[in-house]
Parts: C-alpha cells; sequence; structure tokens
C-alpha cells in the first residue's frame, strides 16, 4: 500500500496525565479526549556542534531535548486545566488560578489525517504553562476566543532507550495498536525485546 505525501488537519487531542501511583514507570492514566483542537506547533529544541578537520565539516553532534510549542484548543475544559496546572475548582465550580500551584505531566496524543491514510502521534512527557487568551467585545461578527497553551516536551525512557515522540500508521501488521491507540498510552516495541 502507498503511503502518505502529505498530513494535514489535527483532530482527536487526548492528553493522558502521568501516574505516578502505578508500580511500572513511567505510567500514565487513560487518555482524556479533548475536543476542539484548532494547531499543534512543536519546534525542535537542541543544538548542533560542527567539528572542521582536513578542510571540511569533519564530524557533526546534534542533541535532541525535545520541543517546545503552542497547543491551541477551542476550550480547554476547567478539570483539565486544574489538574495540568495545579490549580483548584472551589466548592461552587470555579476555576482558581494558585500562584503555588505545582503542574502535572501529561502525555498528548492526537492525529492528523493524510491523503492515504491517517497518522496517530504520542508526545510521551509533556508539562504546559498557563493558557493565553484573549478577551475582546463582540463587534459585528462573532470571534472565537481560543485557549493557547505552552508546552515543553521532554525525552523519557521508555523500552531501554530515550524517547521523545512516536507516529504511528495503520499498516498490515499493526491494527491491534493502532486501533487501540486512543485507550492508552502507547509504549514503543523495540526488535530483539
Amino acid at each position: 500500500m502507498m503511503g502518505n505525501k502529505v498530513t494535514f488537519g489535527l483532530e482527536k487531542v487526548h492528553i493522558a496525565f502521568y501516574d505516578e501511583t502505578n508500580t511500572t514507570q513511567p505510567a500514565w492514566k487513560t487518555p482524556i479526549p479533548i475536543p476542539g483542537a484548532v494547531r499543534w506547533t512543536p519546534e525542535a529544541q537542541g543544538e548542533q556542534s560542527d567539528f572542521y578537520a582536513d578542510n571540511t565539516k569533519y564530524y557533526v553532534a546534534t542533541s535532541n531535548n525535545g520541543y517546545t510549542g503552542e497547543l491551541e484548543m477551542a476550550l480547554v475544559p476547567d478539570d483539565i486545566l486544574a489538574t495540568m496546572l495545579g490549580w483548584v475548582i472551589d466548592d461552587n465550580g470555579m476555576l482558581v488560578e494558585v500562584s503555588d500551584g505545582v503542574p502535572k505531566k501529561f502525555a498528548l496524543l492526537g492525529q492528523v489525517q493524510g491523503d492515504q491514510k491517517n497518522r496517530r502521534f504520542v508526545y510521551y512527557d509533556c508539562q504546559a504553562t498557563r493558557p493565553a487568551k484573549e478577551r475582546q467585545t463582540k463587534g459585528e461578527s462573532v470571534e472565537v476566543a481560543t485557549d493557547v497553551l505552552n508546552v515543553t516536551v521532554s525525552p523519557i525512557e521508555l523500552g531501554g532507550r530515550t524517547v521523545v515522540k512516536g507516529d504511528l500508521e495503520l499498516n498490515a501488521t499493526n491494527a491491534t495498536a493502532y486501533n487501540s491507540f486512543f485507550t492508552s498510552v502507547y509504549k514503543p516495541v523495540f526488535a530483539g525485546e
């Protein structure tokens, strides 16, 4: 079967909070769907070091320090924000931003469409900061105000390797993993293990 030439269309964003109580680490709780995906813009973090010898670039070393990016959603539910940022919801249901809130790490899952098949992705070790939200008066037309979270993705050890993210497209041998992708955080399986 032919592979994708292009991908487009972010959808099916899920958040899976880190499960500190699980005896097998790292572990995540069940992914929670967050409707209203607008945009996810991860930018690679790391450096390249060049070593010159024999009048040429003799050796190049690169470091992978994960990503930083913006996750834009139509509206992140209050209970998700409270858990994600260490905020609280009071007895009347008001989301309260507390200055000493401790953010909780999570895995970010989602899907992008492809011209041939959809591609599912997971970023394993994420942490968000307070969302930016512009508030403005309604004019002649309604402009929706979205939540924009700044997210840092760090490398994490899984299966004896340091990983950052994974992408999975359906093929002839991975239907079980692909179809259950959003029921639990997929951990990579490496040959020979």
